[in-house]
């Protein structure tokens, strides 16, 4: 038998990451914390051997997983805050120039379809990766099933990646404050906008229905825009 490459040992290692990370997004989703790596072995049709040889324990696994997922969903956010300035029909009426960058100059007829377009656009990315949910659920409790030294820099990482350009986008907007929110900052009502979302539809993600629910869902969560 031939020897395998570097780059095809590369590939399976890879492709074994990949579904152990895929399994174990899914596992936590039923038990939490209560994880264990031969609950992840077993529903990615793996060894316990080969689990363990590359993660150690739980906490390891749980830490690469959201890495990585944080990675990816970084990227999503940034392409549907891109996605969100441009509607059916063509782009909104007109931009502005903000401290030296061109801005979205919305109105209060578009500003609830820009938060739709990005609300349903996660929840569609949330449905067909599961780990991405995962970093915004445990990100909105500051990772705190992780020992500290690990769950400091995923922290940093989330809202540097995550709740500051979002923020930023409520920024931009010109939606009315909703009663009883206008003394939080913009981070705080990302943060509540989130966790609202992680809320309702951990039930419709673990039934398989999320993809199909997205667009009602993030129409029941912008209602508030309207």
């Amino acid at each position: 038998m031939t020897p395998r490459t570097k780059e095809q040992n590369e590939e399976i290692r890879n492709r074994r990451i990949a579904e152990i990370i895929q399994a174990a997004a899914d596992v936590y989703l039923d038990k939490g914390m209560l994880l264990e790596i031969r609950d992840v072995a077993r529903l990615a049709g793996l060894g316990y051997g080969t689990v363990y040889h590359y993660y150690k324990n739980k906490i390891d696994l749980l830490h690469d997983l959201l890495w990585q997922a944080l990675e990816r969903t970084a990227a999503v956010v940034d392409r549907l805050i891109d996605e969100s300035r441009t509607l059916p029909g063509g782009t909104l009426p007109y931009t502005v120039e903000i401290s030296g960058g061109t801005a979205l100059a919305r109105t209060k007829e578009t500003e609830p379809k820009v938060w739709h377009v990005l609300v349903a656009g996660l929840l569609r990315t949330w449905s067909e990766d599961h780990a991405a949910y995962l970093v915004y659920q445990l990100g909105n409790e500051d990772y705190r099933q992780l020992p500290e030294e690990q769950a400091l820099p995923l922290s940093k990482a989330y809202r540097e990646h995550i709740v500051i350009p979002l923020s930023q986008l409520i920024e931009q907007g010109v939606v009315e404050a909703t009663p009883g929110m206008s003394a939080l900052d913009t981070e705080a009502k990302i943060r509540m906008l989130l966790s609202a979302m992680t809320g309702c539809t951990l039930l419709p993600l673990r039934r398989g229905t999320l993809y199909t629910e997205a667009e009602g869902i993030a129409s029941f969560l912008c209602a508030g825009l309207t």
